[in-house]
């Protein structure tokens, strides 16, 4: 009989912030609330249900790479406004409010990095910016990990979590899917190895492209991987749908992704998967 979590919740709960929104730290599964320490030291997941609370990039990198191993590249890489785009508010606007509030240029990171002492080339994203959307730079990071991934000859860990391609660039936007597939294609003819790790969301143009191509396709429990969501194929169809429609485990079940990691496992199955296609080469 495996052995009771000892939980320690400061509220059951907590009192909402200022506007009526639920605490970051409190768990939409289960209501417990935790403090920055708790979560921390449980990889941001509920210990209580395992629900996967959202992580910022630098963080999952922090959590997935060796200590001080990651070198970052193509930081300097700004989305600028082809289309003079305007809703709400100019396009401009709201990159620059995305990137103040998430500390990032864009919404993936990528550099060079090790995981369990053995070379690799990360590409992570950012959901808080502008909900992980991929446009031309977005696009633009991508393929150079792959390159880099190529000509240093280490494999692509690929993280992400994205609502899909970024409307505020229109077709600039869409044209990232080929784009990112043939960066993908070119990594694979240069004898090179991508692994996919998906998280909480990934849907639209991301898993329509690069995301669905890693030769390893690695989901988090509970992740959303649809190419979009329940409510919408719902009012399509008009049919009710099971209750886990595109989650990763109807994804799995179906055979769409090759394991469910949690993740306090990710970071030893990655290293597992390093290994066995360095020992392959």
């Amino acid at each position: 009989m495996s052995e009771r979590i000892d939980v320690s919740i400061e509220h059951k709960h907590a009192p909402p912030q200022d506007g009526g929104r639920p605490h970051p730290n409190t768990c939409p599964k289960c209501d417990s609330h935790y403090r920055d320490d708790e979560l921390e030291q449980h990889l941001n997941v509920c210990p209580h249900c395992g629900y996967h609370f959202p992580l910022h990039a630098r963080e999952r990198i922090r959590q997935l790479s060796d200590e001080d191993s990651f070198l970052e590249e193509a930081a300097d890489l700004r989305s600028d406004d082809p289309l003079d785009f305007f809703d709400l508010r100019p396009y401009t606007e709201r990159l620059a409010e995305a990137e103040l509030a998430t500390g990032l240029g864009e919404a993936m990171v990528i550099g060079r990095g090790a995981i369990e002492d053995l070379p690799c080339q990360l590409a992570v994203m950012e959901f808080g910016f502008m909900g992980g959307s991929m446009g031309r730079i977005v696009g633009e990071k991508f393929a150079r990990a792959c390159e880099g991934a190529a000509e240093r000859g280490v494999p692509l860990v690929s993280v992400t979590t994205t609502g899909g391609a970024r409307m505020q660039e229109g077709i600039l936007s869409l044209m990232q899917l080929p784009k990112t597939v043939c960066a993908v294609e070119d990594l694979h003819d240069a004898g090179g190895v991508l692994i996919s790790v998906m998280a909480h969301p990934t849907t639209a143009g991301v898993l329509a492209s690069f995301a669905s191509l890693g030769d390893v396709l690695v989901a988090e429990p509970g992740a959303l991987l649809s190419f979009t969501g329940p409510r919408v194929v719902q009012q399509t169809t008009r049919e009710k749908l099971p209750d886990d429609f595109g989650l990763a485990e109807s994804n799995y079940r179906y055979g769409h992704v090759d394991a469910i990691v949690p993740r306090p496992e990710l970071r030893p199955t990655l290293g597992r998967l390093l290994r066995l296609f360095a020992n392959g080469r």
